[in-house]
């Protein structure tokens, strides 16, 4: 049974476009393969509400998608060793 979820990671502004573009892409391909990926929004560079990591600004990423209830864990934890994520939250939708 797939369950709706939603993704929101911020990526450090300082790693570059190229870079930034490739981790984009990479979490793209990632729920389209191992998700149903519904929509993508990329919010661009935005000031962070607070410094993470002295940094003040991060480029957002918003995503939909459906998938098993198994795979949010590793995507999260995908996240978790990825250069250059500063933050994420996953969020189950009713």
């Amino acid at each position: 049974m797939l369950k709706k979820y939603e993704t929101i990671f911020i990526i450090n502004s300082e790693v570059g476009e190229e870079a930034t573009k490739a981790l984009v892409e990479k979490f793209k391909t990632l729920l389209e393969t191992s998700a149903q990926l519904e929509n993508i929004d990329e919010w661009g560079k935005r000031k962070l509400a607070y410094e993470i990591d002295d940094k003040i600004d991060g480029y957002y990423v918003l995503a939909n998608f459906s998938s098993s209830p198994d795979f949010p864990a590793e995507l999260e934890r995908i996240y978790k060793i990825t250069e250059g994520i500063l933050k994420y939250i996953i969020i189950k939708k009713d």
